[in-house]
């Protein structure tokens, strides 16, 4: 999810913001999305490849044999580093989450205005993307799609927002028990597919969780995090006719 380090990065933990401090990219401009894959070699897949994301959710189909995701996440610190392009969390070790059978660690956390998956046609406002990775190096993101509601501030960014770095390169420490689960909405039905990172390098074979479920955040907290990105999330790619799931 998706926002920093070198390609190194994603071996050794991974980011959905991958790449930052080596070729420049960004959202707009000749350095946006429809030039990602002539900026760098490495980047190639974020123009020839054919598992890209975000993708429009729609069709899915139902498969029973799909279970819950469990997640075990814990309270902690985290750090905020604001990388030009996006607004990543840092987490601590521990956290983590199963999903057929698999263990993925959480790495980290990232938010995009809009929200970067559509649900037929729709996006929310913003979200929040989950980036976990398993230990033979498989990674899967947990989207979970933000609608501004006036009156309904989310607990979580409540407690992240007044640390936002307000430059590039910036980081600042929450020293507050921050628990991702707090993003989480109470029915927490998914649509899942195969895909890629969505920012580069774009790389594929990364297993999205979409939550059906929006959670609420307010006018004020879409307008704090606008105010530093006006918008931050990659336009929809083609789905290729990839299969979408969805668990009961």
């Amino acid at each position: 999810m998706r926002f920093c380090a070198s390609l190194i990065a994603l071996i050794l933990g991974g980011a959905c913001a991958l790449a930052q401090s080596g070729t420049k990219w960004d959202y707009a401009g000749k350095t946006g999305p429809l030039a990602w894959g002539r900026l760098d070699p490495s980047y190639q897949a974020c123009s020839k490849g054919h598992e890209q994301s975000p993708i429009d959710i729609h069709g899915a189909r139902l498969n029973k044999k799909l279970q819950p995701i469990e997640f075990h996440y814990m309270a902690a610190s985290v750090q905020l580093e604001n990388t030009g392009s996006l607004i990543v969390a840092h987490v601590k070790p521990g956290s983590y989450i199963v999903a057929d059978g698999v263990r993925y660690e959480l790495q980290q956390f990232e938010f995009h205005h809009p929200g970067e998956s559509s649900v037929n046609g729709k996006l929310t406002d913003m979200d929040v993307e989950l980036l976990h990775k398993s230990s033979d190096g498989k990674m899967a993101i947990v989207e979970i799609r933000m609608a501004m509601d006036r009156g309904s501030p989310n607990a979580v960014l409540a407690m992240l927002w007044p640390h936002l770095p307000k430059s590039a390169g910036a980081k600042e420490t929450v020293t507050d028990m921050v628990n991702p689960r707090g993003f989480l909405p109470a029915d927490q039905g998914y649509w899942t597919y195969m895909g890629s990172l969505s920012t580069p390098p774009c790389t594929e074979g990364v297993r999205w969780f979409v939550f059906e479920n929006e959670i609420s955040l307010s006018l004020e907290q879409v307008r704090a995090f606008t105010y530093l990105f006006r918008m931050n999330s990659r336009p929809l790619q083609d789905a290729h006719g990839r299969r979408i799931e969805a668990n009961e």
